[in-house]
């Protein structure tokens, strides 16, 4: 992308940005650009939103994000803590057991465990959030290929209609469409040659399997286990099998007679079989998230095992990193260099989180005790290093926050931070001192507290996906580096904020 991308060249397509693939990675991203104002159009090959539970797990960091998109209430109503593991021999229990660690929320982690909730409700509630701030979905629209140049992109759909944006986002996962046509590789595994059935079955009332657990049944050619999920009376179906050549059938007869096969229960308690799918469990990253005007992001950019939960909640952060910048530099005048933040910040933790995917479900499979803790929050996970990662002091006592770590909640008046961070604004926060903040753009929110001890004293530039991006005992010139690196000059207004005026 051009150095000289301004808010004028960027909006003079038929839109600003394109996103293709409605899953729960661009969702959250055409619900991040609505809300500040980004033109953005969300393809969806299929003719409706994904119908099954298979991402059900969104943990703690995913669900601050979407607490700053204003969705959390819903999913929190929706969804429910995970239930405790069920082993059965026939019909005969054989103990029980927390397979994810349980943790009380605190000031700084309010949301402290992961949250059940299928896929298709999550996508559900984005769905219908999006539409509240004027988004849509184009369903049954297929991205055929692609052409940029350096002024913009140029989409071509599978009827022969062309659209023309400053961007385009390829979230169309693990075949992106995107991704093949910009001839961008992937490097990976097979983690497990065994193939895998996912499936949503209704069971009916009185069977064997009661809703206050997630049942597990060994077989000797393979495992089954049924989680309940919230809102109904559905379970999802995970099964294994140990023949690598084994043939999965997903039909509804098929997935039934697999369950009668291994559990107790009968084809007749098996009422409904309304989504199955089965696959081979491989972990891989693609070589670039990047390609001029053109980004990876969610399954199109990471493909990971399900263990761990780690997939769907990668694929938001993804969309959260990226919302904000593709704002700053398409309306607000930031330099396209911020684009390369990007991938800088994103690639690295994507391999980390392969990494502890692609563990997790070796441990399962070898039968290790794999109980899932702090590791899977991603609350751990940030961008120290970041050239949008500055920390100007001298010393920090170890385990202090630094530039780059997530910003930790607290009490703030009669709210707390969180309350405060929420918005697509930048904070400037100061603690401890009386120093006055300097001159800032509109577009940045200032407080002060006077002690707060996970950040310690200092002045905390906390970006819009709520990371430190700045960090200092004091605002001085490097302060105003950072902001004019995001678009925001450090004694006016944004670009935006000038034209409107």
């Amino acid at each position: 992308m051009a150095a000289d991308t301004g808010a004028s060249r960027a909006r003079a397509g038929d839109t600003d940005v394109v996103i293709a693939g409605a899953g729960p990675t661009g969702l959250v991203l055409a619900l991040d650009l609505a809300r500040r104002g980004v033109r953005a159009l969300l393809l969806e090959r299929a003719d409706g939103l994904f119908p099954g539970s298979r991402g059900k797990g969104l943990q703690p960091r995913s669900q601050e994000v979407l607490d700053d998109l204003g969705v959390l209430p819903e999913v929190l109503a929706a969804g429910t803590a995970y239930p405790r593991m069920l082993a059965w021999e026939g019909t005969e229990r054989r103990g029980s057991w927390d397979m994810i660690e349980r943790s009380e929320p605190t000031e700084q982690v309010p949301y402290a465990n992961t949250l059940l909730i299928p896929q298709s409700r999550t996508q559900e509630l984005l769905y219908a959030r999006l539409t509240e701030l004027g988004g849509a979905v184009r369903f049954g629209a297929e991205l055929a290929g692609l052409d940029q140049d350096e002024d913009g992109v140029t989409v071509e759909l599978t009827g022969g209609e062309t659209i023309r944006a400053a961007c385009l986002v390829g979230a169309d996962g693990g075949r992106s469409t995107v991704r093949r046509a910009l001839g961008i590789g992937m490097t990976g595994e097979t983690v497990d040659p065994r193939p895998m059935l996912v499936a949503d079955v209704r069971i009916a009332a009185g069977a064997v399997t009661d809703r206050a657990h997630w049942h597990v049944w060994r077989a000797p050619d393979g495992g089954v286990a049924l989680c309940p999920l919230p809102g109904g009376d559905l379970f999802q179906l995970a099964a294994t099998f140990e023949d690598a050549a084994a043939t999965v059938d997903i039909t509804p007869q098929g997935v039934r007679a697999l369950l009668t096969a291994r559990t107790p229960l009968t084809a007749d308690e098996i009422t409904e079989v309304p989504w199955a799918s089965d696959y081979r469990v491989r972990a891989a990253l693609a070589n670039r998230f990047r390609e001029g005007r053109v980004f990876l992001a969610g399954d199109a950019a990471h493909v990971h095992s399900p263990a761990g939960g780690q997939g769907l909640n990668t694929g938001v952060q993804d969309a959260y990193n990226l919302g904000w910048k593709l704002a700053q530099v398409l309306l607000h005048g930031a330099p396209a260099a911020l684009l390369d933040s990007y991938e800088a910040e994103r690639r690295p933790v994507a391999a980390e989180v392969l990494g502890l995917s692609t563990r997790l479900h070796r441990a399962t499979a070898d039968g290790e005790a794999t109980q899932r803790g702090k590791d899977v929050q991603q609350l751990g996970l940030g961008y120290r290093g970041s050239a949008l990662a500055v920390d100007t002091r001298p010393e920090t006592p170890e385990g202090a926050l630094r530039a780059g770590d997530r910003a930790p909640d607290g009490p703030y008046g009669e709210g707390r931070l969180f309350d405060l961070f929420r918005g697509p604004h930048f904070t400037l926060l100061t603690i401890g001192t009386t120093a006055p903040p300097p001159p800032l753009p509109h577009s940045v929110r200032t407080a002060a507290l006077p002690s707060y001890a996970p950040y310690g004293p200092g002045v905390f530039l906390i970006r819009p996906d709520g990371y430190v991006g700045w960090a200092g005992t004091h605002a001085d010139p490097t302060l105003d580096a950072c902001l004019t690196a995001v678009g925001l000059t450090p004694a006016g207004p944004t670009r935006a904020e000038a034209t409107a005026a």
